[in-house]
């Protein structure tokens, strides 16, 4: 099992508990009149582009959108959530000077969904650092997860980076959280989405934060107007990659010591 912790608990007990067993929940953390905000946002987008991203792995069953915060202004309250930055800067800013999104996905599975292949998130980068972690992943449940809806499936240990094809079934947990709960988990820690066995939708919010020196995953200056972008606070500015890194990175000429791509 996946060890469980309220808000109020010391950040260092939840950091110790993902690194140690790859993934962590943190109960109870966002108010209910936020996460129904960011639904109402996704609600229309979900019906009208969410069966685009159908195929073998993210299922046919399964509604997704990108994009996010060109969507829902709410929903960067959760992206750049207070306990989310603290986590991430403890498993990242040891590796990197800055980190960013790496991509933020709404995912909703549908009554009937089979569950997802296993995996793991990092692999989209063709290496591995000993010791080092490239990203980690921050699901917020926008409904009760629970066995029945396909919580995610979860291997506690599997950053040791053992074969996928030799994990058992006993091998794996399921993150069972309230609605407005989060799960951490490391970008090496082998999971995937559960069947949902019901006939109602299980919606979350999955955003990944990979070491500022890698490229994202999903290409924000495109997916999200520049004005969207210049709109938000510098905190989400950052992590959407409007910063260069180290400040030469990514650089756009203007002024180092700003930050900022001047144009």
């Amino acid at each position: 099992m996946l060890q469980s912790f309220d808000q109020l608990a010391r950040r260092e007990d939840i950091v110790a508990a993902l690194s140690k067993d790859g993934g962590v929940i943190v109960s109870d953390v966002a108010p209910m009149a936020l996460l129904d905000q960011i639904l109402a946002d996704f609600r229309e987008p979900f019906e009208a582009e969410g069966h685009k991203f159908a195929n073998d792995f993210n299922g046919y069953k399964t509604r997704r959108l990108g994009a996010i915060l060109g969507i829902s202004r709410a929903a960067a309250d959760l992206i750049a959530h207070p306990l989310v930055m603290e986590v991430a800067d403890a498993i990242l800013k040891p590796h990197c000077s800055s980190y960013r999104i790496g991509s933020s996905t709404a995912i909703e599975i549908l009554g009937g969904e089979a569950a997802q292949e296993l995996h793991r998130d990092d692999t989209i980068y063709p290496m591995r650092i000993p010791g080092v972690e490239l990203q980690i992943g921050v699901m917020w449940a926008l409904d009760d997860f629970t066995i029945e809806n396909g919580a995610t499936h979860v291997v506690p240990g599997s950053q040791d980076l053992r074969d996928i094809e030799r994990i058992i079934e006993g091998d794996i947990t399921q993150a069972v959280m309230s609605k407005g709960s989060v799960l951490f988990y490391l970008g090496s820690t082998v999971h995937g989405g559960g069947a949902n066995d019901t006939q109602s939708p299980r919606r979350g919010l999955i955003t990944t934060y990979s070491l500022g020196w890698l490229r994202s995953e999903e290409n924000h200056f495109l997916t999200v107007r520049r004005e969207v972008a210049d709109s938000y606070p510098e905190t989400v500015r950052r992590l959407m990659g409007y910063w260069p890194y180290d400040k030469f990175l990514g650089s756009y000429p203007g002024d180092p010591e700003d930050g900022w791509f001047d144009t």
